[in-house]
């Protein structure tokens, strides 16, 4: 199209990824190539839109504008972050990621065609911020989107519950978020005074709900139904899904949208009860494994930043980060009872899922071929759970829902 004395060429979007359309603009005359985009955020996208906008900008000779938008929709989030390139690749202008921005951007004619004069460069977040960003980002605009200016959540004490509330009150604000301490028998002291720490050093509520009389109350109604049968997985679920009724109804009362703390560790091996911690309308950190929760609550403990609308400092007590992962649904319960340590099972997991590693690939890694068959039989019975699961921050290229989708029922496996 023609603007003034230029001719623009427009590749939208994925256009720009492949050469053939770049080039045939240049053919016929283009001398800007201007690309809007609606290009959702993974972990790494930057460099990889830069490299490719680079190949572009080489094989035409024309300068390039980049033009990415912002703002959470369902999972996905546009992170923004556009640039403008001169012909052979130099970048000339860098937005930030995530944020608004609006720069003047000026051509010169020269005898080798247009160049943009050099602009401001943006820094751009690291890995572990951006995908903090990520997830407050798609959390604040999900729940504004859908009509929800409040939240609530199970506090537990344990890291999950605690950095799902780190990112709603950097979303929200503190004075929007509720935390609600649904203690049992098994729940010790120590997951008690970290709930409260948690509250206390994010500025948000927390209420306390005891779910012992509801439970005495279910195990009366079972009673004659149950009789003769050993307790077991059921009487732990049931706690579970205690919980989750409990939290939908403060929810229902007072219009404040629950947010669920399954991380992807938990979701992809079914370490989850359904009906119960995985009730709840948006889960802001399930596209990220367990191994990384922990490095991002050490990472905003040490960062804030303008975006921010929770306080800073420590807003996550090391205590909580350190301490060994437990439901508390039994006596003395570790999930490592149950599950691999997660340093392994998310290394493992992000072979399976990530990388769509077969059994053999992973054991020729060296790991354990009965630990991996494990993990790969807990991945595939767990999806029917998936199906059911609520919407969360897409952060990687194969987030559970639209990125990763199985048969519920299928019985192949890969014995290779």
């Amino acid at each position: 199209m023609r603007l003034g004395p230029l001719r623009i060429g427009v590749p939208i979007c994925e256009d720009s990824w492949h050469p053939d359309v770049a080039e045939t603009l240049a053919e016929t005359g283009a001398e800007i190539l201007l690309v809007p985009n609606g290009s959702p955020y993974h972990r790494g996208k930057q460099d990889l839109r830069q490299g490719l906008m680079v190949a572009r900008a080489v094989e035409t000779g024309l300068p390039l504008v980049y033009l990415n938008m912002t703002g959470g929709q369902d999972d996905q989030v546009f992170d923004g972050a556009s640039f403008v390139l001169n012909p052979g690749g130099g970048l000339a202008l860098q937005l930030p990621a995530f944020d608004e921005a609006l720069a003047e951007v000026i051509f010169d004619e020269t005898p080798e065609g247009w160049r943009a004069r050099p602009g401001d460069l943006a820094p751009l977040p690291g890995p572990v911020e951006a995908d903090y960003r990520a997830m407050v980002t798609g959390t604040r605009d999900y729940l504004v989107k859908s009509g929800f200016s409040r939240v609530v959540l199970g506090l537990s004490g344990g890291v999950d519950s605690a950095l799902v509330a780190a990112i709603a009150a950097d979303a929200l604000g503190p004075d929007n978020v509720r935390g609600v301490m649904l203690p049992s028998e098994y729940t010790s002291p120590e997951s008690l005074e970290d709930a409260a720490a948690v509250a206390g050093t994010l500025g948000i509520r927390l209420d306390r709900v005891g779910i012992e009389g509801p439970r005495a109350a279910v195990a009366r109604a079972l009673a004659p139904l149950f009789a003769g049968t050993p307790p077991g997985v059921t009487e732990e679920n049931i706690q579970s899904r205690l919980r989750g009724l409990l939290l939908m109804a403060v929810s229902n009362r007072f219009g404040e949208m629950l947010l669920t703390t399954g991380n992807k560790s938990e979701v992809a091996v079914g370490y989850c009860t359904i009906y119960g911690d995985m009730n709840g309308g948006f889960n802001p950190i399930k596209d990220l494994y367990k191994t990384r929760v922990f490095e991002t609550c050490r990472w905003r403990n040490a960062h804030h930043r303008p975006w921010m609308r929770g306080p800073a400092g420590a807003v996550i007590p090391p205590r909580v980060i350190d301490k060994p992962p437990s439901a508390e649904l039994r006596p003395d319960q570790r999930d490592e009872d149950s599950l691999p340590p997660y340093p392994v099972l998310d290394a493992i997991l992000e072979g399976l899922v990530e990388r769509d590693a077969a059994v053999a690939d992973l054991v020729a890694l060296g790991f354990e071929r009965a630990t991996v068959e494990r993990v790969e039989a807990l991945l595939y019975g767990a999806e029917w759970k998936r199906f059911q699961a609520a919407p969360g921050v897409r952060l990687t290229t194969r987030a559970f829902w639209l990125d990763r989708r199985y048969p519920m029922v299928n019985r192949w496996r890969d014995r290779g």
